[in-house]
């Protein structure tokens, strides 16, 4: 077996699993989970007609870089949503959801080879974070280092705190922006720091903007091929940007995104691919297709997500430190301290009395210059229809005061 699947740690659902195995939820409450971050909003009808009238696609073996109207309708998207052009053939490359292609990028990149007197190449994550990265990161032969994110200036991930050692063995930096779980928008200010420490160390940024199309502002959170041509970046050099149709167009199991960016990155990629195995279906590409075509079914969707936050996030700050997010579909949580909980204990009592699922927050984060920025904090999801996220949250505000 490959001895680097030992490095790996086990997913945040799995230790939820077995935090609360011993326990018996309240019997006369029905389950609520604010666990899982995963897009309960109905399925457009009109995407699924388009997968139904594709069928036929299933007798023809896809291409690794999909067909030109999908990478066009891709492209097509990014003018209208970034205001960057993107050359379809070079620029834009089909992927079956980001997860996926976050993962096998890293593969793509990480070169053990370079400077191997220095040790392991080096990945950069933000704290907390997607374990992907971290599991992408260990099998490609890397280690993990960790900028931690800082709440007195809006989650931003703190990138002064590494050394100038780490950023010399540094090849990969994945952001994530909005983020999982803090919900933050990455400034203008922020991404000109980053492109700097690229410029000057040579490493790639891999930016997972998945969370882009949720947000409760009139002011659409800025990303990262965005950030770099307003910078003069017209190359989008050593940056490619990730997202997916999931939370956008409510489709989790179509498996259906794309990258976009650096076209040196993209040939090396897609070449990886070829031999991966990562072709979309064509079935799926034509619903992708229809998906990235219309902003109708978007607009509507963000609006179900504004009404849930509206009505939950001031119920829940009468009890929890929380505000609400720039994007993304998290409330992340601090629970006070005059509780006398940990995050992991707040978990479990209010599965167990309330019958409410949260996921605590060091399980998203790791140990890293001096502190674990998860602990004391929950992941709240409201991904379920109103009635229920506002049914949550009154049993949430119920059990604090029970304290």
């Amino acid at each position: 077996m490959n001895p680097l699947l030992a490095r790996l740690q086990p997913y945040p659902f799995e230790r939820l699993r077995a935090l609360t195995q011993d326990i018996t939820p309240n019997p006369a409450l029905r389950p609520i989970s604010l666990g899982i971050g995963e897009p309960k909003h109905p399925t457009p009808p009109f995407i699924r007609q388009a997968l139904t009238e594709a069928l036929d696609g299933l007798a023809q073996y896809p291409a690794t870089v999909g067909q030109p109207a999908l990478r066009e309708a891709m492209a097509a998207w990014v003018q209208r949503r970034y205001g960057v052009h993107l050359d379809p053939a070079t620029q834009v490359l089909p992927v079956n959801g980001s997860r996926e292609a976050l993962f096998a990028f890293a593969q793509t990149v990480i070169d053990p080879t370079r400077h191997p007197e220095a040790g392991r190449p080096l990945v950069v994550c933000p704290n907390p974070f997607y374990q992907i990265y971290e599991g992408a990161a260990l099998l490609a032969g890397a280690d993990t280092a960790f900028a931690n994110s800082d709440p007195r200036r809006n989650f931003a991930c703190d990138w002064s705190a590494l050394s100038d050692d780490t950023w010399a063995r540094t090849q990969l930096v994945y952001v994530c922006s909005p983020g999982n779980p803090t919900g933050a928008v990455m400034p203008l200010e922020e991404w000109a720091r980053l492109f700097e420490l690229s410029d000057r160390y040579g490493f790639v940024i891999a930016s997972d903007e998945c969370y882009s199309e949720i947000y409760f502002r009139e002011v659409p959170p800025l990303g990262g091929l965005e950030a770099a041509v307003r910078l003069g970046r017209h190359d989008l050099r050593n940056l490619l940007a990730f997202t997916s149709l999931s939370k956008r167009s409510n489709v989790p199991g179509l498996r259906s995104g794309f990258v976009a960016g650096d076209a040196r990155l993209l040939k090396a990629f897609s070449l990886y691919r070829t031999y991966h195995g990562s072709a979309m279906s064509p079935v799926v590409q034509q619903a992708s297709i229809a998906a990235w075509n219309d902003e109708a079914h978007v607009i509507a969707n963000r609006q179900q997500y504004r009404a849930k936050f509206e009505r939950v996030t001031p119920m829940l700050a009468e009890v929890l430190e929380v505000a609400l997010p720039d994007a993304g579909f998290y409330l992340w949580a601090k629970v006070p301290e005059a509780l006398g909980q940990s995050d992991t204990d707040f978990a479990r009592g209010l599965l167990a009395q309330y019958n409410v699922t949260v996921l605590p927050g060091s399980f998203l984060a790791r140990q890293a210059h001096g502190c674990n920025p998860g602990a004391g904090r929950i992941r709240m999801a409201l991904v379920a229809e109103l009635e229920e996220c506002v049914e949550a949250a009154e049993r949430i505000v119920a059990y604090v005061r029970s304290l």
